[in-house]
This record gives C-alpha cells, sequence and structure tokens, in this order.
C-alpha cells in the first residue's frame, strides 16, 4: 500500500511539472528563452541549497567527481532545459508536451542502439506509436512553417538530450547523494546558461507586467525548486508504476492547462497524439516494469 500522504504528493507534483508548460509559454511574451531559464535556475538553485541545508543534508562534491557531473549535467540539465524552451516557444506548449515526453520511448532506442539492450513485441508497438504521435503533430506544424517545422525538431532534441541524461544516470557512477548530485548539475550548469544568454539574446528590460512577475516566481520556486524537493522526498517509497502514471498525465495536464492559461486550442490530432503518448509510455514504464521480478 501506498501512504496516502505519497500519492497526494505524487498527484500535486503531477499538477506542477503539467501546468509548468503552458507557463513557459507565457514567459516567453515578455522573456528570451536562455534568460527565462537563466533567471528560473539561478533562483531554483538557491531556493534548493537554503532547503538541504537547513535539513543538513550533505551537499559536498569531491573534485575526483567533477568530470563524471559535468558528463550528467550537460544532457540532463544544459540539453534538455534549453532546448526544450526553444521549443515552447516554436510550439503550442501542450504540443510540447507532447514531443518532449517522448524521452522514455528514446531511453529505450537509445538503448538498443548504443547498449545492446533486446527490442521486444512491446518496445516495438511503443516506438510505433510515438512514432505516430510525432506525424500527427507534424501534420500542422509542416503547413505552418512552410516544411521547417523546428519547434518538434527542438522538443525531439531536449527529449533525446533528456534521455541520453537518464540512461548515463544509471551508468555512470558518482559518490554522491541524488540531492547533491541534482544541486551541483543545477549548479554548474548556471553559469554556462547565463553565458549563453547574455552571448545570443538582448538584456530584457525587467519591466514586466504583474503576470510575468509571477510565472518568473512559479519556475524558480515551483518547478525549479518545491517540485525537485517534493519529488526526491517521495520518489525512493513510489513504486515505479505509480511513477510511470505520473509521467504519462504531465503531457495530458499540459495540453488541458494550456487551454486556460493560454488560450491555445489543440488540433484534432494532438488529442489523437496525446492518446498515441500515453499508450507508448504505459506500453514502456508499466508493463516491462511489471513484468520484471
Amino acid at each position: 500500500m501506498i501512504p496516502t500522504r505519497n500519492l497526494l504528493g505524487l498527484a500535486v507534483l503531477t499538477l506542477m511539472w503539467g501546468i509548468n508548460w503552458p507557463v513557459m509559454k507565457l514567459s516567453l511574451r515578455e522573456l528570451s528563452p536562455l534568460y527565462f531559464r537563466a533567471i528560473t535556475m539561478s533562483g531554483g538553485l538557491l531556493l534548493l541549497i537554503c532547503w538541504y541545508r537547513s535539513r543538513r543534508v550533505s551537499l559536498r562534491m569531491p573534485m575526483s567527481a567533477l568530470p563524471q557531473v559535468l558528463m550528467l549535467a550537460l544532457p540532463n540539465i544544459l540539453g534538455w532545459h534549453a532546448l526544450s524552451i526553444f521549443g515552447v516557444q516554436a510550439l503550442a506548449s501542450g504540443r510540447a508536451a507532447i514531443v518532449g515526453f517522448t524521452m522514455p520511448i528514446w531511453v529505450v532506442i537509445i538503448g538498443v542502439l548504443f547498449f545492446r539492450e533486446k527490442m521486444t513485441a512491446r518496445l516495438w508497438l511503443a516506438t510505433a506509436c510515438s512514432a505516430g504521435a510525432v506525424v500527427l503533430l507534424l501534420w500542422h506544424e509542416l503547413d505552418a512553417l512552410t516544411g521547417r517545422p523546428v519547434g518538434v525538431l527542438w522538443m525531439l532534441s531536449a527529449a533525446f538530450c533528456w534521455a541520453l541524461g537518464t540512461l548515463l544516470l544509471k551508468r555512470v557512477s558518482v559518490p554522491l547523494s541524488t540531492e547533491a548530485l541534482t544541486v551541483w548539475m543545477i549548479g554548474l550548469m548556471v553559469p554556462v546558461v547565463w553565458v549563453l544568454a547574455v552571448s545570443l539574446e538582448p538584456v530584457p528590460s525587467l519591466d514586466f507586467s504583474p503576470t510575468m512577475w509571477v510565472v518568473l516566481v512559479y519556475g524558480f520556486a515551483i518547478n525549479y525548486g518545491i517540485a525537485q524537493i517534493l519529488w526526491f522526498s517521495i520518489a525512493r517509497s513510489v513504486p515505479p508504476v505509480a511513477s510511470g502514471l505520473s509521467i504519462m498525465f504531465i503531457p495530458v495536464i499540459g495540453l488541458g492547462s494550456a487551454m486556460v492559461l493560454t488560450g491555445e486550442q489543440p488540433f484534432v490530432e494532438d488529442y489523437f497524439a496525446a492518446a498515441l503518448i500515453v499508450v507508448a509510455l504505459a506500453t514502456t514504464l508499466l508493463i516491462g516494469r511489471r513484468s520484471t521480478p
């Protein structure tokens, strides 16, 4: 039995990460992508450090672990967070969420191609469903962007980086707790994101609307702060099936909340694409884990 407290925490976490997709879209109306990431990542990092220090969680990192932490931070933090925000800029946020959460399927594909993992019938089904979802999403992007579906490509690249980072997390041994590893991965990439923002984008005026300030607070306090703390507090006690269900609902919540927060109206194909992604994730995350002794 899963404690009610953990189930409630997982539900809140799923809601937070689902709503974060249209929240990111709102931010791009007044702030450029990399500056938004730099500001929210910096605020979230400070919040995480203060919280874990107050809980007496050790955040020390031996210098010998620096190469491994950098190897993990590049795809998990820089690749996923930088590329995904460009995807949100180019796509409707609900569609970006659907493409982004093809990540577990990319994990399977990369594992088969590069780590000699076996391809089973259920994984072929998941891959086919994901490919079908991407084709449905591309249907309107090809027309709208005159054959240059850059938004989908941004999000597929982000999902690929996240998948690669996930596989590396399982295979690279780092002498750090999960909390310390998260803080250091974000901390090492924050200066990189700031350098990219200053080099590639105009300096923002900071003359933001009240809505934009709320969005910034949500970005660092909820997405990079409370959600991370909540996840690490329940991740070790929640069964894989429950966390798998949580992942499946995030793009669905992103699609639905975007209609309320940003006024985006999904195409009929978007609903079918979301359904295909849910089937693919269920096949990948749930069936496989249930059959594991």
